[in-house]
C-alpha cells in the first residue's frame, strides 16, 4: 500500500528541510524526541523513538528520502519507503508532498498521522516561528 498527501507550509522551503533534519527543531516542530543524521546513510529516531529510519537520498531543500519503520511494525515487516518533496511557492511559502510507500494494508492508518503528528504541528510551529 502507497498514499501521497501534501500541505501548505508557511515557510521556506530551506526552513522546513532543515528543521526535519535538525534533532532540536524536530523535536520542537513535532513535540516528540528526535535525533537525526543529517547524512546519507545516517540514521534517524523520531517521536520518542516510535519512529525509525535511515537517510536514503537528500537533496537540500527539495527532496528527503528515507527507509522509515515504527516500533509497531511486525518483526519480520520490511521498512516502508517516505519521501518528501519541497516546492517553493515563494520565499515564505512551501508546498511539501509525501510519498509513504511498500507499507502493509494495516498501515492505513499513517494517513491520518501524518496529518495530525506533523502536518498540523509543522504549521502551528512555522506559523510561530516565522522563517
Amino acid at each position: 500500500m502507497d498514499f501521497k498527501i501534501s500541505c501548505e507550509i508557511n515557510a521556506s522551503a530551506r526552513a522546513i528541510y532543515n528543521a526535519w533534519l535538525n534533532s532540536e527543531e524536530h523535536a520542537a516542530m513535532t513535540g516528540g524526541d528526535a535525533n537525526i543524521s543529517q547524512n546519507i546513510g545516517g540514521e534517524f529516531s523520531a517521536w520518542d523513538e516510535y519512529i525509525s529510519g535511515v537517510n536514503l537520498e537528500l537533496i537540500q531543500n527539495e527532496y528527503i528520502k528515507q527507509r522509515w519503520r515504527t516500533v509497531d511494525f511486525l518483526d519480520n515487516q520490511e521498512d516502508s519507503i517516505l519521501e518528501i518533496k519541497l516546492i517553493s511557492i515563494n520565499e515564505h511559502k512551501t508546498i511539501l508532498e509525501l510519498h509513504h510507500s511498500q507499507l502493509l494494508d494495516a498501515d492505513f492508518h499513517y494517513k491520518q498521522g501524518w496529518v495530525d503528528n506533523y502536518f498540523e504541528p509543522m504549521q502551528s510551529y512555522f506559523e510561530k516561528n516565522k522563517k
